[in-house]
This record gives C-alpha cells, sequence and structure tokens, in this order.
C-alpha cells in the first residue's frame, strides 16, 4: 500500500498502458550486477502478473479498467517467429477473461490488448494480424512495434540493438498499410530523437490512430547525460509538431523510466507525488497544451514505472499535475480517451 493519502478517490481511471511478464529465473544469484537502471528495475519486478497487478489496482484509486500492452511475454514456444507474439494476445486474453469473470472485483483488467507484430513481414503481415483478432475474444485493440534506437549502447542498455529508421522503412510502411483495413491501431514507442520519424509516418498514413507512448521518451542519460534541459525546446517543437496530426493520441507517463535520468528514479527513500509532479510538469503540461486534453491519456507503464514510485504514488502524481484541469477535462484525461481510443466497453 502507498504511503500516501489517496486523492480523488472517486475519479473513474482507466490505465491504458500496463505489462504482465514473468522473468523469474533470468538472474541467478552469479548474474552480474545491473549495468543499466532498465536490468535493476527487472530485478525489482522479476514476474507482474494478475495477483501483482490486483495488488496495485487495489490500492485506492478508482480504476475501472485497464489496456495490456506487449512486452514480450509469453511467446508460443516452438511457434514460427512471425506468429510467436500470438502467445502474448492468447495470455492477456486469458487474463482478461479471469477478470471479466468477476471474481476479482469490478476493474475489468486487460479490456483492451495491445500486442506485437513485425510489420517488416510487409503484406505477409495480414494472416499474424488476424491470428491476433483469433486469440483476443474481441479484445484486440492495437500493434506496438517499437523503433527505439540510438547510437550510444549506454542510452537503452539491455534494450538496445535495433537499427534506426525502422519507421520509415517501406517493408515496416507496407505492413502498417494494413492496420487500418483491420481496424487496429498503433502503439509508438521511440525515443526523443527520432520523433520526427512518427511525425513523417503520421503525416503518411492519416486514416490510422497513433498513440505516441511515454510522451516521447525525452532523454537525460548516456550520451544526453546533463542535456535533459538543454534538449527540451526540440522535444517541445516536435511534440507541438505531432499534436498537428490529428491522427495522433498522446500517452502521459513512462516519466519514471531511467532513460531521463531524474534523481527519483530508484531513490531512496522514494520520491513523493509533490515530488514526481514537480518533475514531470514541464513534459506533462507541454503535451497537454499541445495536443488537447481529449487526445492525452495518463498511463501508468507498470511495473517498468515502479522503478521510482508505486501505483498509487503515481496516480497521485498525475492528479496533482490535472488539479486545475476542468471536470470534463479530468474525465478526458484519466478515463474518456483511453475509452475511446481503444473503444473500450466500460
Amino acid at each position: 500500500m502507498s504511503r500516501e493519502t489517496i486523492l480523488e478517490p472517486d475519479l473513474p481511471i482507466i490505465d491504458p498502458h500496463h505489462h504482465l511478464w514473468d522473468m523469474r529465473g533470468r538472474f541467478g544469484a552469479d548474474a552480474p550486477p545491473p549495468r543499466h537502471g532498465f536490468e535493476a528495475l527487472l530485478r525489482r519486478s522479476p514476474h507482474y502478473l494478475l495477483d501483482q497487478l490486483l495488488a496495485d489496482l487495489g490500492a485506492g484509486h478508482n480504476v475501472r479498467g485497464t489496456v495490456f500492452v506487449e512486452c514480450g511475454a509469453m511467446y508460443r514456444a516452438g511457434a514460427p517467429a512471425a506468429l510467436a507474439p500470438v502467445g502474448e494476445t492468447e495470455f492477456a486474453n486469458g487474463v482478461a477473461a479471469m477478470s471479466a469473470s468477476g471474481l476479482y472485483g469490478e476493474t475489468r483488467a486487460c479490456a483492451g490488448i495491445v500486442g506485437h507484430a513485425d510489420l517488416t513481414l510487409g503484406d505477409d503481415v495480414a494472416p499474424v494480424l488476424e491470428a491476433h483478432l483469433a486469440a483476443g475474444g474481441g479484445r484486440f485493440r492495437g500493434v506496438r512495434q517499437s523503433a527505439r534506437h540510438d547510437p550510444d549502447p549506454a542510452v537503452l542498455g539491455p534494450l538496445g540493438g535495433m537499427s534506426a529508421g525502422l519507421y520509415r522503412s517501406p517493408a515496416f510502411r507496407t505492413g502498417f498499410a494494413h492496420l487500418a483495413g483491420h481496424g487496429l491501431s498503433f502503439d509508438a514507442w521511440l525515443l526523443e530523437p527520432q520523433l520526427p520519424d512518427l511525425i513523417d509516418l503520421a503525416s503518411a498514413f492519416p486514416e490510422t490512430t497513433i498513440v505516441l507512448d511515454h510522451v516521447g521518451t525525452p532523454l537525460g542519460i548516456g550520451a544526453y547525460a546533463g542535456q535533459r534541459e538543454a534538449r527540451f525546446g526540440l522535444w517541445r517543437d516536435n511534440i507541438q509538431a505531432l499534436a498537428k496530426r490529428p491522427n495522433v493520441i498522446c500517452k502521459i507517463g513512462g516519466l519514471a523510466m531511467p532513460f531521463l535520468g531524474f534523481e527519483s528514479f530508484l531513490a531512496e527513500p522514494p520520491a513523493t507525488s509533490e515530488m514526481l509532479a514537480q518533475e514531470w510538469r514541464p513534459y506533462v503540461e507541454t503535451a497537454i497544451e499541445a495536443f488537447g486534453a481529449d487526445r492525452c491519456m495518463f498511463e501508468s507503464n507498470f511495473p517498468v514505472d515502479a522503478g521510482t514510485c508505486d501505483y498509487a504514488t503515481l496516480w497521485n502524481a498525475f492528479k496533482r499535475l490535472a488539479a486545475g484541469a476542468s471536470t470534463d477535462e479530468k474525465a478526458a484525461l484519466f478515463h474518456d480517451t483511453a475509452r475511446r481510443t481503444y473503444r473500450l466497453e466500460i
């Protein structure tokens, strides 16, 4: 349970971005010490399954439903590489079915599912999308394929190794063109220097809903250490340009990840919601001003953001940041934008 009193406990929330995984056994007694913040948080949360999610959902905020977002968990063993990620959708749909039974409370966990498909398959991605839709039990809503890349390996650590320019690749765009016909949205995770690639993609496919994850992941570690404030203007300009594409929605969260280099990451004692609101305010207010509340949604990004705070503290921080918003704006930021974007019946 949180150390903090829950703010506005009756405010309805849809958490549009969380993960479920089981990485137990990956870090043995002889494993070397973590060299990157992401490795450290994986060791802190080696498994996050329904029991852990329910504990967070029951921490005091009025979370009515959630959206599961792919994280490379529970792939089908022995399946062709293209179809292996369908196992993750099957897994998430099983969790959703458990939640929908009502045995675990009123919150509908995994009411929407965003899975992974390799869109560089081009036209061959069509049967993969159809397999996801079949496995999702009516809950599959979109695809996420990350384009995260940086030439400095210290920035992404264990998440590095991807080539630059994925979202500009002709093969990727051939596959991307199939999303709209299947009624699917696209979640984009990239790093702040890559935002122009997403601006170009959104312009090329105005009929496809694109969700920017983690406000574009501003950077403040590795080669960008000490430059976070100096780069803020570049991030802001790209966010404002992206917001001019009406098919783009912005998820506000992920600011508790290690990539920004905030002192709150893995701090002891953990930062309070007041401290987090102060750290995050420039990014949050800039994004909401650019996109408008009806195209923004707060996200938990749990358990990844647990490297900075617990679930209750995170939502308290968002509520502090939204304190000056109108009733309609709060409804959009915490609930309605997520429900509309992911077409949830909650």
